[in-house]
């Protein structure tokens, strides 16, 4: 399907039946533990829909834009790595999971993306603009250019991730400093 919109349709009860989605927009959509399984979605945007816990192997998302929408509890780590690229805004994404994808340059802006498991990604380049990342795991993570200036409730090994030229704000430092176990005053 190209260029369509998809309004308030439940397709938790009625999945899609087209698998390949281009340029289309999906408004107030449930997809609530759909099969989206090798699905393709191209130049798409998601507003206001439900996300979560839907299965996501071999899904391709390219160019995507998720804005308000609920995406608990999904694994990005069994989509189609293949220009897997998207951004998220207004989202929350809690016990999602990244791990070892290569996402460069992501922006995520007020995103809730607490206990999100980003072991082994390619961040580099990433925004984490006003974003909770409380209980976030970054482990081998590639964070080299990342913004993290506004972003909250990280905590980030320094010794354990590549974090060259990432940009930090003096009130965030603590997040790198955790493991340590000091007190640090404001």
């Amino acid at each position: 399907m190209e260029d369509e919109l998809f309004d308030r349709i439940d397709f938790a009860q009625d999945p899609p039946i087209y698998a390949e989605f281009e340029n289309c927009r999906f408004n107030k959509c449930n997809f609530t533990e759909a099969d989206l399984s090798e699905f393709k979605f191209v130049d798409c945007g998601f507003n206001d829909c439900n996300l979560s816990l839907a299965k996501l192997i071999d899904t391709v998302w390219r160019d995507v834009i998720f804005s308000n929408c609920k995406m608990l509890g999904l694994g990005f780590d069994v989509c189609n790595k293949f220009g897997l690229s998207f951004s998220f805004d207004g989202c929350s994404l809690a016990h999602s999971t990244f791990h070892n994808t290569k996402i460069k340059n992501t922006v995520f802006k007020n995103t809730h993306l607490q206990e999100v498991d980003f072991s082994g990604c390619d961040l580099s380049g990433a925004v984490f603009d006003n974003c909770d990342l409380r209980n976030a795991a970054f482990d081998q993570t590639n964070l080299e250019r990342a913004d993290f200036r506004t972003a909250y409730n990280y905590s980030i090994d320094p010794d354990s991730n590549k974090i060259k030229m990432a940009r930090f704000s003096i009130s965030g430092v603590s997040g790198l400093l955790k493991k340590y176990n000091i007190e640090i005053e404001r």
